[in-house]
């Protein structure tokens, strides 16, 4: 008892002796990070990697200038990253369920009925539809627009339809599916980064997703229902359908993966142990229905699918299109290391200016005159899209403010799911409507379509800001936090009972 009293007291002699950091000193990381990134990534499309490690070298030395020791930065590094390891690990989990899928058809099946329902007079609505299984089924919004994205352009094209609406919607679908899926990479780094599970934090986003999706359905349905057409669907649609019949044994045991996480995420089993048998299941599917050797199931979940491991006789008859590779080679554990060497780098940076106490006062200054619940998730989606505005950058644009944000929820008593409920919304889903951001610019490459132009036709990703503003103001779908378990959270973050904000309704 005695030697932990001492250790108490020489850690509060040690934290009497730091500076607290002045306004230049606490917002100078901040604008090395928006000068490296804006210069070093934009301008010279160098890595962002070293850009934001950059950032961490300015924030140590303004640490160091406040009287901490590398030590004690390294130490404050090691407990944000222990916290964010067990969501680092289902970061590579998703990338060897990914290749399991891939391997076994139970991706390909998805997709492949998707494609067969496509109706020329209600495409924006069955875009949106088909686009956001496929993202569900996969985590990848890039994957889906420029896969079957592509595939409802080219019907769009043929049939003359409204060309940014169709990339509205398709951006809509691709997005809300990489936004509800527990293989998404935002999805976890989002629930990683407010100590959230994955599937709470999922089943919460329903309070806005749900809505802004069904206002995006009603939209694209009244406008098919008003605008009757002839048109085919293209000969592209029915060559991949064919490649796909070809390529993999489409039996319905390749669902079974598939029901076994969204059972295992309804009765909420632990992430990782419902995602490993998911993938057993459907390297069995590769192994027994597929025709897949078993080196090549190895390889799809360690290194991803490739279209060459397809042996099946059909396949060896017909030349592979362009966009089923595209579909098609994915997965694997090795694919998530880029997403994964980022939350490092974000972490290290994050870690130390925690540590220089810069975080808490940039905090203060920005919420310290909002006393509101509706302020303080006005001024979350504020943060959240002027750092995605600067730094172009989705996941240091959830990991910034989610570190920052993350006390002042819990010093209000509003639970942490309701900040990373509001960070999807103003993150993962806008990164795409402003063009300069790399997801922005691949979105009007890969559609044809200028971001602006497809902009008012992505309902989902706009409404879901407008919904979660109007849920702070009403107060529905807000959770707060019970006495003990705000005490509780004060405790892990290093605060107590006197930090507590009573915020207005």
């Amino acid at each position: 008892m005695f030697s932990k009293n001492t250790r108490k007291k020489d850690e509060s002699d040690k934290n009497r002796q730091k500076k607290s950091p002045t306004l230049v000193e606490a917002l100078l990381p901040i604008l090395a990070l928006i000068i490296f990134i804006g210069g070093g990534y934009l301008a010279f499309k160098l890595p962002v990697e070293p850009m934001i490690l950059l950032s961490a070298v300015v924030a140590s030395f303004v640490a160091l200038r406040l009287g901490y020791s590398w030590e004690e930065m390294m130490v404050m590094v090691s407990q944000k990253m222990a916290k964010a390891w067990p969501a680092l690990l289902i970061l590579l989990m998703v990338g060897f369920l990914i290749g399991a899928w891939m391997a076994g058809g139970s991706i390909p099946l998805m997709i492949y009925w998707g494609l067969k329902i496509i109706n020329p007079q209600y495409l924006a609505f069955i875009a949106l539809i088909v686009t956001a299984i496929v993202s569900t089924c996969t985590g990848t919004s890039w994957g889906s627009a420029g896969t079957i994205g592509v595939a409802f352009m080219g019907v769009a094209i043929g049939m003359n339809a409204n060309l940014p609406m169709v990339a509205g919607a398709v951006v809509a679908g691709a997005y809300f599916g990489d936004k509800m899926s527990p293989l998404s990479d935002t999805t976890n780094l989002a629930s990683m980064i407010t100590g959230v599970n994955i599937f709470t934090h999922i089943k919460n986003m329903l309070w806005t997703s749900g809505p802004a999706f069904v206002l995006a359905m009603v939209i694209y349905l009244a406008i098919g229902l008003a605008t009757p057409t002839d048109a085919e669907v293209p000969e592209k649609v029915g060559t991949m359908l064919q490649q796909l019949e070809a390529a993999f044994n489409l039996n319905l045991i390749a669902i079974i993966p598939i029901i076994v996480v969204i059972a295992g995420a309804a009765m909420r089993f632990p992430t990782i142990p419902v995602m490993f048998l998911s993938s057993v299941l459907a390297m069995g599917n590769a192994l027994f229905f597929q025709g897949q050797s078993i080196q090549n199931v190895v390889q799809s979940i360690i290194n991803g699918f490739k279209l060459d491991m397809i042996s099946r006789p059909a396949w060896s008859k017909i030349e592979p299109i362009e966009d089923i590779s595209r579909l098609l080679e994915r997965g694997g554990m090795n694919s998530m290391l880029g997403t994964l060497l980022i939350c490092f780098c974000a972490i290290l940076f994050a870690g130390i200016m925690a540590l220089s106490g810069s975080l808490e006062f940039i905090t203060e200054r920005i919420l310290g005159n909002v006393k509101s619940r509706f302020g303080l998730i006005a001024s979350t989606v504020c943060i959240c899209l002027g750092t995605t505005g600067v730094t172009s950058n989705g996941q240091i644009s959830i990991i910034m403010p989610g570190e920052v944000l993350r006390p002042s929820y819990i010093r209000r008593g509003i639970a942490p799911k309701v900040l990373s409920r509001t960070i999807e919304d103003s993150v993962s889903v806008t990164e795409c409507l402003m063009p300069w951001t790399a997801a922005g610019a691949y979105m009007a490459a890969t559609l044809g379509v200028s971001t602006f132009a497809y902009l008012p036709w992505a309902v989902f990703n706009w409404s879901g800001m407008v919904i979660a503003l109007i849920l702070a103001a009403t107060g529905l779908g807000i959770t707060y936090l019970t006495k003990s378990e705000q005490l509780k959270l004060l405790s892990a973050e290093g605060l107590n009972k006197s930090d507590i904000i009573t915020e207005g309704k």
